[in-house]
């Protein structure tokens, strides 16, 4: 599926489209992993392969210069204490993550689960 007709922004004709990139002469992008990825897989369909992708993104405060509730003008501590979402007293815009999760799923886009 490359395109998810379903509402993703609230109210209006939105769609998400996901695509991958080719150069001009048709050939895969050097960045897109999918098109290797996809010949893979179809060498070794009948064995049913499966896998997962990890999608990182870092949330930034509105001056778009600190992630967001870091110190102002420095660095929180060493990242074992809140490392992949563990600490509900350390993790800062899990409510954001989880809102993010259910419009994946709203929109028909399969995933497993976070690390908010």
């Amino acid at each position: 599926k490359q395109w998810y007709q379903r509402r993703v922004r609230g109210r209006g004709n939105n769609i998400l489209v996901m695509c991958e990139t080719y150069c001009p002469d048709g050939t895969p992008h050097p960045t897109n992993k999918r098109a290797d990825c996809n010949k893979n897989m179809e060498l070794c369909k009948d064995q049913h392969p499966w896998f997962g992708i990890e999608q990182e993104y870092t949330l930034f405060d509105h001056t778009g210069r600190n992630p967001y509730c870091w110190p102002a003008n420095g660095y929180p501590g060493p990242q074992g204490p809140y490392y992949c979402g563990v600490g509900a007293d350390r993790v800062k815009g899990r409510k954001i993550v989880e809102a993010h999760y259910r419009a994946c799923l709203y929109a028909g886009i399969k995933i497993a689960g976070s690390n908010g």
